[in-house]
């Protein structure tokens, strides 16, 4: 894919590509990475999804943790399941099989284990949550939607 050529500044030797696949990060001459600030509908969607999960925990059932999902999926009880986008590969498509076995619906969080963890109001770190009962949160039908 063709990306977008930058004008370089006068701290830069050359200019800056930028793919659409690679959007959120920039590339510098030297090779080092720069990570962009996430655009405002992005930001406002995450901060939308943890205010749903902080009234799920408020109000609904749900589980933390890799082996209480796959207990909550292999019962039945899953309704939802929330993966950090730094979860290894092996454990996210094992939860992605199980969780289609058990139609279950699967959301890609947009944060690492700590965004995870703290949108959860943990003081620890979290890859997998479960939600089995959304309470009087909306995150079943917004996510599914």
């Amino acid at each position: 894919m063709a990306g977008r050529r930058v004008a370089p500044t006068s701290f830069q030797s050359a200019a800056l590509t930028v793919t659409a696949a690679d959007s959120h990060r920039v590339l510098l001459p030297g090779g080092t990475v720069v990570a962009r600030m996430p655009s405002k509908k992005s930001k406002k969607s995450q901060e939308s999804i943890n205010s749903r999960i902080q009234l799920v925990i408020k109000s609904g059932r749900y589980a933390m943790g890799y082996k209480q999902t796959l207990k909550a999926l292999r019962t039945g009880d899953a309704k939802l399941v929330i993966i950090s986008n730094n979860c290894p590969p092996l454990r996210r498509s094992e939860l992605e099989y199980y969780a289609m076995l058990s139609k279950s619906g699967v959301h890609q969080f947009a944060g690492d284990n700590n965004l995870l963890g703290t949108a959860c109001k943990k003081l620890y770190r979290c890859s997998v949550m479960t939600v089995m009962d959304a309470g009087d949160s909306d995150i079943l039908e917004t996510i599914k939607a």
